[in-house]
């Protein structure tokens, strides 16, 4: 299992970060006098990278609002945020049982990083790709080179709670596990989907059973 990489989504996959990343989403708003959204609009978007959380929103420049957002995020809304129920014994069985673990997130690297030594799960990881100089997003087209560089002969399994993390397993030509604890229905995250799936309540239901199922020819 040691040749075995999990890689997983930050955001309602691991971790509530919701309250963090709603708070932080009104405060730019205000920052440029434009209308507060309620909870669950925003919360819609969760997944997304946030300069086109914003620009679904309003007509100004994304990266004026993108940095107020990481103002206040680095701030307080990083400090919002908690483990999903049962994550971090997960993460230590997994971590048992030998496999890789990882995470590929549309945050900021800097910031999933931190938040992941906060939340005191940052040991369990091997690799933390969010958006930097040299990934732009979750989807950027050198990912691929970069995980096959770096883990070539292993064998990669994208968890998450977003249909861009099925996009992402697809970009990868990795088995799919969508997990129910984001705002996506089993519907959304497998429509079209063009690699071996499953879907899962929660990351706390994984088992080895699961994960060996999707590996099988």
């Amino acid at each position: 299992m040691k040749n075995i990489i999990l890689s997983f989504d930050l955001d309602n996959t691991l971790i509530n970060n919701r309250e963090g990343i709603v708070n932080s989403f009104n405060y730019a708003l205000k920052q440029f006098n434009l209308p507060e959204m309620n909870n669950n609009e925003i919360q819609r978007m969760i997944g997304t990278p946030l300069d086109e959380m914003f620009q679904k929103v309003s007509n100004l420049n994304p990266k004026l609002l993108s940095s107020s957002f990481r103002e206040y995020y680095g701030a307080k809304g990083i400090f919002q945020a908690n483990l999903l129920p049962g994550i971090k014994e997960k993460l230590q069985e997994l971590k048992k049982n030998s496999y890789v673990l990882g995470i590929i997130t549309s945050k900021k690297q800097e910031m999933a990083i931190r938040i992941t030594k906060y939340l005191e799960i940052f040991e369990f990881f091997d690799y933390i790709i969010g958006e930097s100089d040299e990934i732009k997003s979750k989807l950027d087209p050198n990912l691929p080179n970069l995980m096959e560089k770096k883990y070539h002969k292993h064998k990669i399994i994208v968890i998450g709670d977003h249909p861009k993390d099925r996009a992402l397993a697809e970009k990868l030509n990795a088995p799919f596990i969508g997990v129910l604890t984001g705002h996506h229905t089993a519907n959304e995250l497998t429509h079209e989907i063009k690699v071996k799936f499953i879907i899962l309540p929660s990351v706390k239901e994984l088992t080895v059973k699961n994960i060996s199922s999707l590996l099988e020819n």
